[in-house]
């Protein structure tokens, strides 16, 4: 059975780190669901380029096995005032699964859950301001806590989604993913 993994998008959303994730999510053979917030099918992200969604988060009834958030300031905060996106990202804590953030979303989002409590993270270089004094940042491309990815954006998208892979379909699939599309 494929493990499920869900991108969450909002207007907003940064598309460099939405496609990078959803192409080698895809590539690993994982079942990528690209959700989007609101009645729409079509997402605009931040620089106007627009993604079509697979479907509205409110017809999403499974637990995925991964939840990702990518960042852009605007889509961040259009996640972070959804309380059905916080209360799926606290489901999917509780019950282990994997909750990966990028850019602004850590900072902006997850600072919003229980998710980065005791933990520590990353996000873009700035956003840390936004961070709980529970959680501590790192200043490092991509930062793994227990069952927690982050990372700092869209120059650092390929690394972040090679880690999620890494996660679900092991180390042997990542660098396989990583190889074939010629990440360094």
């Amino acid at each position: 059975m494929k493990r499920k993994v869900i991108v969450l998008l909002a207007d907003g959303s940064e598309e460099t780190e939405a496609v990078f994730c959803i192409d080698l999510l895809r590539r690993a053979g994982l079942d990528v669901i690209v959700a989007s917030l609101g009645n729409k099918d079509i997402v605009l992200c931040s620089r106007d380029v627009k993604i079509q969604a697979d479907m509205e988060l409110s017809d999403f009834k499974d637990l995925p096995d991964a939840i990702v958030l990518p960042g852009g300031s605007k889509g961040a905060e259009n996640l972070a005032n959804s309380q059905e996106v916080l209360n799926l990202i606290n489901r999917c804590f509780d019950k282990k699964k994997i909750v990966a953030a990028i850019c602004a979303s850590p900072a902006v989002v997850l600072s919003k859950t229980k998710v980065l409590d005791n933990k520590k993270a990353t996000c873009y270089p700035g956003s840390q301001v936004n961070f709980k004094d529970t959680t501590t940042y790192v200043d490092e491309e991509v930062v793994v806590d227990e069952n927690v990815i982050t990372s700092k954006g869209p120059g650092t998208a390929a690394y972040f989604a090679l880690e999620i892979i890494k996660h679900l379909r092991g180390e042997n699939v990542a660098d396989t993913v990583k190889k074939k599309a010629l990440i360094k």
